[in-house]
């Protein structure tokens, strides 16, 4: 299937959306004609340039404000589309998008507005171009799809067709089934936009929050599966307002939308050949088989955190290895060819790595200690690495000593590594093979501390679209609820998505505000950084109480927190005081219990969180963040 997006949907100049949009390996673009009425150069030069990048210019739009109007209007309406048409020409643009009429001037008389629509068809015929029609969900007398195909057919003309956008028509809330009913080569062309649902004047919605295919919340695959059972075999293209894209480096937008065309592409492949096997349905069939669909790797299974690997120098590692020390964990061993070494408790593999010339120390010298590579298991690590190739990251390929074990892996939003790591179970090291067992290591329950619960990362606005769009694409994770938490500089917006079993969870922190996120480590990893790992124990008390006597130091809880606590959840007299001693936090849903508790942050960069779920309690404690934030910036204000 051929892939186009709109140049709206990037930053930049024109040339360096196109740039962008073929490096991210797209066959065509549709041109907003404002990026051309800015463009320094011709019509002829802008069709060249496009050529020699690989793409053709499959749209022109918009022509607004067009059927439906007054003789004297539509007069000079046909004489504005004429000079289009000379551009288009030049351009080599066969469609020109006309979008439903906005004006007061409109008539709303749907004889009318097919009669000039036929009207401008013929004269399109005259010089080889198509004219697209299209339901703007703020139209003025034209709103949804079926009414501007009520048009379409009056007009009765072979150079006049309708073209579908999925925000108009989910923004609405209208059913796209009958769009399955459409002649397919009636449909011009189709525009896919996903979009969070939110309570709005759909205007603003529209021009300000489409998001790519699977960063919002729409059923984009039952839309694509409608259109293409109607028959339709054009581009599926991509056109999105949002105002973070427009701020957000183009290259990484443009891979984001390809990755997210091919992520829908995938999901309704699979769609159409499940209902064709179980219903012996012949139109989904000939749907499937009309299109050439993207057929990736499944989506892999994974069996939670292999390991956590720490960029750091020996000074850095020598604070850290102290403080795991004290948190429990033993120095398990050291890797056989480079200064690495390995720390365990329970199922909990963490890396510390000072080798000096690795991909580790460079992180290392960017951003500071943090966490420069994250180890997933997976029952099939080659497979996921290839459906992640295939969905446009990057593969990762790092130097390995003889005897050392082959982690495939890949480079992440913001440049840390995700290895994939086979051979993950009971009784089974899938990474220890790579390290020389230290001397004194003797079995040891540590703290109590037994998996890691989940990684949180912080991240800048511009980052959050893209890791919700890699998590479900590559790792084939599904979000949960967002909120929104006020922290003393600003709001905090958390995020956490995680595979169906609950082995796998990441929680995404992102804010607006400078000062917020400077306390989330998103400044730290170009916008992109761990800010905590979060290790699950079954008895946080002991758990806490060992922690504190050999001296590991946990972030302060206002006791005016504990009094609140006590006024929202009755805990227990005893139970709130051992809490409050201990500065252990506490939330509750109606499936369970979540105790937590924080530890200081490690050189400004991370922090670890030690975590108690009981019954099926499924958030993460997200409410009980600013009890940290407001701690640390108070110890701040103070000097501490």
């Amino acid at each position: 299937m051929r892939r186009s997006t709109a140049t709206v949907s990037l930053s930049g100049t024109l040339r360096q959306k196109l740039q962008a949009i073929a490096a991210a390996r797209f066959d065509g673009i549709e041109l907003f004609e404002p990026d051309f009425v800015s463009f320094d150069g011709s019509a002829a030069e802008l069709a060249a340039m496009a050529g020699d990048l690989g793409l053709t210019i499959d749209l022109y739009q918009p022509l607004r404000d067009f059927e439906g109007m007054p003789d004297a209007d539509h007069a000079r309406n046909l004489k504005r589309a004429e000079r289009k048409f000379d551009l288009m020409q030049a351009l080599g643009a066969p469609t020109l998008l006309v979008c439903s009429n906005t004006s007061p001037r409109s008539l709303g008389d749907a004889e009318r507005s097919a009669a000039q629509l036929h009207e401008l068809a013929e004269r399109a015929a005259r010089r080889n171009l198509r004219i697209g029609y299209e339901a703007l969900a703020w139209g003025r007398h034209v709103k949804r799809y079926r009414e501007a195909w009520a048009i379409v057919e009056r007009a009765d003309h072979p150079h006049l067709g309708l073209i579908l956008d999925s925000f108009h028509t989910l923004s609405l809330g209208d059913d796209p089934s009958a769009i399955a009913t459409i002649p397919g080569e009636k449909i011009f062309f189709l525009q896919m936009a996903d979009a969070p649902i939110l309570a709005m004047d759909v205007l603003q919605w529209a021009r300000h929050h489409r998001c790519f295919p699977g960063q919002g919340q729409f059923d984009l695959e039952t839309f694509l599966a409608r259109v293409l059972r109607a028959g339709y075999a054009g581009p599926l293209s991509l056109e999105i307002f949002n105002d973070v894209f427009r701020e957000t480096p183009n290259r990484r937008t443009a891979t984001d939308a390809m990755r997210s065309l091919l992520l829908l592409e995938s999901q309704v492949r699979q769609r159409l050949a499940r209902e064709a096997a179980e219903s012996d349905d012949g139109t989904a069939r000939a749907a499937s088989e009309r299109v050439a669909l993207f057929d990736p790797p499944a989506v892999p299974r994974l069996g939670g955190y292999a390991f956590l690997e720490f960029a750091v120098d020996d000074t850095a590692a020598e604070a850290l290895a102290a403080l795991l020390h004290a948190m429990g964990f033993v120095r398990a061993g050291r890797h056989r060819s480079k200064a690495v070494t390995l720390y365990r408790q329970g199922a909990i593999n963490l890396v510390i790595n000072a080798e000096p010339d690795s991909f580790a120390r460079r992180r290392f010298v960017e951003h500071g200690p943090s966490v420069c590579a994250i180890g997933i298991a997976a029952a099939d690590a080659e497979r996921a690495v290839n459906r992640a190739v295939a969905l446009q990251s990057a593969r990762f390929d790092g130097p390995r000593g003889a005897r050392e074990l082959a982690m495939p892996a890949i480079v992440s939003p913001g440049g840390n590594l995700v290895h994939f790591v086979a051979g993950v179970g009971p009784g089974v090291d899938p990474i220890g093979a790579d390290f020389v067992a230290a001397d004194n290591t003797t079995p040891d329950d540590g703290s109590g501390l037994c998996h890691v619960d989940h990684v949180a990362l912080g991240l800048s606005p511009d980052q959050l679209d893209t890791w919700v769009l890699f998590s479900r694409a590559v790792l084939g994770l599904e979000p949960g609820d967002s909120l929104e938490l006020a922290d003393p500089f600003g709001l905090v917006r958390s995020l956490g998505v995680a595979d169906r079993g609950r082995s796998l969870r990441i929680v995404f922190n992102t804010s607006s505000s400078r000062a917020t996120r400077t306390a989330l480590s998103a400044s730290a990893s170009g916008g992109v950084a761990v800010q905590h790992i979060a290790f699950a124990c079954d008895d946080i008390v002991a758990t806490v109480r060992q922690m504190r006597a050999a001296g590991v130091p946990f972030v302060p809880i206002s006791a005016n927190y504990y009094d609140d606590l006590a006024a929202r959840i009755d805990l227990g007299a005893e139970r709130l005081a051992t809490l409050r001693e201990l500065g252990i936090l506490f939330d509750r849903s109606a499936d369970g219990d979540y105790l937590h508790i924080y530890t200081a942050s490690f050189a400004g960069r991370f922090f670890f969180e030690i975590v108690q779920r009981v019954g099926g309690y499924d958030a993460y404690g997200a409410l009980n963040a600013p009890a940290r934030l407001a701690s640390e910036a108070q110890a701040a204000e103070r000097g501490g």
